[in-house]
């Protein structure tokens, strides 16, 4: 199985997994995710930056409902090289609304192709259990 991909189907593959949202890349160039790589890029061939390692830290909110809720962001650890992006390591943490962790999760040894999608990303750091109707018994009355 292919691992490095080329930017846009790089981009296509974590958009089609629901991805959709805003990224930085190296905490700067806020933007959709292959717009936001590629001005990071310009920047390193421009020497306004410069690329130390061959790495590139992504960050998205999966999921924020306004500062007074908790929210999860995404952090991915891709590898780049000869223009290709390898999707090297992955980290879902969920914080509360004064950015205290509540729960993280970490994968490795995955691709871009076998990231989870934003859903079950989502799922691995929810831990909002459904509560369930229980019909009251009678004779207990209150």
């Amino acid at each position: 199985m292919e691992k490095a991909y080329d930017l846009d189907t790089f981009a296509k593959i974590l958009t089609d997994k629901g991805y959709s949202g805003y990224f930085h890349t190296q905490a700067a160039y806020p933007d959709k995710l292959k717009e936001s790589i590629g001005r990071y890029l310009e920047a390193c061939r421009n020497g306004t930056e410069d690329m130390r390692k061959p790495e590139l830290l992504l960050n998205t909110y999966l999921q924020y409902n306004g500062e007074s809720k908790p929210y999860i962001n995404c952090f991915m650890l891709i590898k780049y090289h000869h223009e290709t992006f390898e999707l090297d390591r992955m980290e879902i943490v969920k914080k509360d609304q004064y950015g205290q962790l509540m729960k993280q999760s970490e994968l490795t040894g995955l691709s871009v192709s076998t990231v989870p999608t934003v859903k079950e990303a989502i799922a691995m750091v929810n831990d909002e259990l459904k509560q369930k109707t229980v019909p009251r018994k009678k004779g207990f009355g209150l």
